[in-house]
């Protein structure tokens, strides 16, 4: 089959690898009909290659229509429509009872002191193949897949995936009150679909924060305040102004270890990328750093007694947190990889519901054949042609 896989740093190919097949009784196979670039994707693009090896196949927003279950594989059968949890989750142990399916401990990566398995996410999260690809193998399919309707457009539910209820989850983290605002850091389409659920769930106030004019401009067509970072000295500032002084009650930060404004913490990402991965590995491992410019904003500008949400994607081990102002100020913060199927419930009949409230089908700005994808990894990655978010199709 082809499929999208991992050569080296900024350098990604669509190659022939083989089929997958069923290993496990919980296994299923699936005919991918559509899957998306992530965000997070681009850290595999640029910082995190030394945990990827030369042909790992990447990619973990995906769904499709079974093609084959293994005996142990219940709830679904060849023919049906399915969208796959980028966290792979028993359902059943100790932490997924709990509906912290993204720390399930039959998944574990023990041997790397990290959570759940994830689709194509570097040796840290298991080197399971990914889904930007013809075929994927899904394991614990006897739970993870989740059933859509026939009739209903890929991209209605594609994001049930990731960016959906990661969107959903960072929102439900800022526990914003009532008559509260919340604050987005990253307008990007986690960012995006955060102010959406925000205003679904009842937010009265949603600030979105970026720099990119594009994405500004989205999220100011949809009716969102917004900030241009280019514009203001002091993005913290500017949002505790526009809030009566005190700062946003809740503030979501969905960038991540690359943002921009951390000149320093970059070239440090750049300098260990260039190293061979014997050396390299331990030192992301032990001695890293993320650039925070955008978390430590966030941070500032939470009122009193709030809330900081956090979806970006982090890797450091020795950053840097301001704890005496965060101590003072009584701040709660909230974190980690989505536990995707914990939200499922309460998504899917908002994005199966009629005249799409949340955008889903509008939100892509790039459709483009599977064969297409390394030349898109750069237009994303370089914010190229309003690039926002990718949709492949094999």
């Amino acid at each position: 089959m082809r499929a999208l896989t991992w050569q080296g740093r900024r350098d990604v190919q669509v190659t022939d690898v083989p089929d997958p097949t069923i290993q496990e009784p919980t296994d299923a196979i699936i005919e991918v009909t559509s899957t998306a670039i992530c965000g997070s994707d681009l850290h595999l693009y640029e910082v995190l290659g030394p945990y990827l090896a030369p042909g790992d196949v990447l990619g973990h927003e995906t769904m499709g229509v079974v093609q084959e279950v293994g005996a142990g594989v219940t709830h679904i059968k060849p023919g049906d429509r399915v969208v796959v949890p980028f966290n792979i989750s028993c359902g059943s142990c100790w932490m997924c009872s709990r509906g912290l399916y993204a720390q399930c401990e039959t998944t574990q990566v023990t041997e790397q002191g990290k959570g759940a398995s994830l689709f194509g996410y570097t040796s840290l999260y298991g080197s399971v193949p990914g889904g930007q690809a013809q075929y994927l193998r899904v394991p614990q399919a006897h739970f993870g897949p989740i059933p859509v309707p026939d009739g209903v457009a890929d991209e209605r539910v594609l994001y049930l995936s990731d960016i959906l209820p990661t969107a959903w989850q960072g929102v439900a983290y800022a526990d914003v009150p009532e008559g509260g605002t919340l604050a987005i850091w990253g307008l990007g389409p986690v960012g995006q679909l955060a102010a959406r659920v925000a205003r679904h769930l009842g937010v009265e106030r949603v600030i979105g924060v970026d720099v990119v004019p594009e994405r500004l401009a989205l999220a100011a067509a949809q009716g969102f305040e917004t900030i241009d970072m280019s514009q203001v000295d002091d993005v913290a500032e500017a949002v505790i102004d526009m809030t009566d002084g005190r700062g946003a009650d809740g503030t979501l930060e969905a960038v991540g270890m690359e943002a921009h404004g951390s000149p320093r913490a970059k070239l440090a990402h750049a300098a260990v990328g260039l190293l061979p991965d014997k050396i390299a590995d331990p030192m992301m491992d032990k001695m890293a750093v993320d650039r925070l410019d955008a978390l430590h904003t966030a941070i500032k500008a939470c009122r009193r007694g709030g809330t900081v949400s956090i979806s970006g994607v982090y890797g450091g081990e020795l950053d840097p947190m301001p704890m005496m102002e965060m101590f003072d100020r009584g701040l709660q913060l909230r974190m980690g990889q989505c536990h995707v199927k914990r939200w499922i419930d309460d998504i899917l009949p908002v994005a199966l519901a009629d005249g799409d409230p949340l955008g889903l089908e509008s939100l892509a700005t790039h459709r483009v054949p599977l064969e297409e994808a390394a030349h898109m990894y750069e237009v994303f990655q370089k914010k190229e042609d309003g690039c926002l978010k990718v949709v492949l199709k094999p």
